[in-house]
């Protein structure tokens, strides 16, 4: 059995040498390694946290809180609330909808990161190193406002690298990736995809880029009721395993991947601290 800190030396090691894809790609340790198990389902929300895992709330719509062993907590797309909790480290946003981002982010948030540039048509380059976790993002085109036309660069998909995994969140996706957006991303061995149908990707072009990701596990957000969920789902099903949790978190790491390629449904909650 190959240790978690071994493995994440190994990681680490590699991301020494260039990428052979993209000269001037700063290194990530997005590597398709990890041993197979069972996921740790231990405790909830800011509850300490077993060595060398994560632990992903679900908490609306697109919002994901990302909890590491050290306390670092990092939100996606976010909106501006989460619950009754302090303010997260990092946020990222994007603006295809005001549900994924906000004008007014809480000035206690340290880093917030916009998933656009200031410059329209500019893709937006974050690499923030926090020590225990590395925020990137690789940009992408959105549908205009008035959905005539495209803006490139208009939003990101936001890849958080921590304890060896490496978590990406696909936020308002409006097309499939191009070759060079895949290779900028890496491998994902846990994808939030939003499944709608219709907002951001048909269910058959999202399902397709889910097949060529081919991560480990999969979170469907973005769904508006069971029939579009229960849509997503049975496009899946043939490739990938199907688990419906009735719980609004997970906790994972390198060692508790599963063994075949999982969708785990979970229940979206707002965050509150234990008393």
């Amino acid at each position: 059995m190959i240790r978690p800190a071994a493995l994440i030396a190994c990681l680490l090691a590699a991301c020494a040498s260039p990428a052979t894809t993209q000269e001037e790609r700063r290194p990530s340790h997005c590597i398709a390694i990890a041993e197979a198990g069972g996921f740790v389902h231990k405790a909830s929300f800011a509850a300490p946290l077993e060595p060398f895992s994560v632990r992903i709330n679900y908490v609306d719509h697109s919002m994901f809180l990302i909890e590491t062993e050290g306390g670092l907590r990092a939100v996606t797309d976010f909106s501006g609330f989460i619950g009754a909790t302090r303010a997260p480290d990092v946020v990222t946003m994007n603006r295809a909808h005001i549900s994924h981002w906000t004008p007014t982010p809480d000035p206690e948030i340290d880093h917030v990161l916009p998933g656009w540039s200031d410059r329209v048509g500019e893709p937006v380059d974050h690499h923030l190193d926090l020590g225990e976790m590395l925020v990137r993002s690789v940009s992408t085109d959105i549908r205009s406002r008035a959905g005539a036309g495209v803006e490139e660069n208009g939003n990101s998909i936001f890849v958080f690298e921590v304890a060896g995994l490496c978590i990406g969140h696909l936020g308002h996706l409006h097309h499939e990736p191009d070759a060079t957006q895949y290779a900028a991303l890496g491998r994902l061995d846990v994808v939030m995809a939003p499944v709608d149908g219709g907002l951001t990707l048909e269910l058959p072009v999202m399902i397709r880029v889910l097949q060529r990701l081919r991560s480990s596990v999969i979170l469907p957000m973005h769904w508006f009721g069971p029939s579009s969920l229960d849509a997503f789902l049975n496009g899946m099903e043939d490739d990938f395993d199907i688990e419906r949790r009735d719980a609004s978190f997970l906790e994972i790491s390198l060692n508790t991947l599963p063994r075949r390629p999982t969708v785990i449904v979970l229940r979206p909650s707002f965050l509150t601290d234990p008393q």
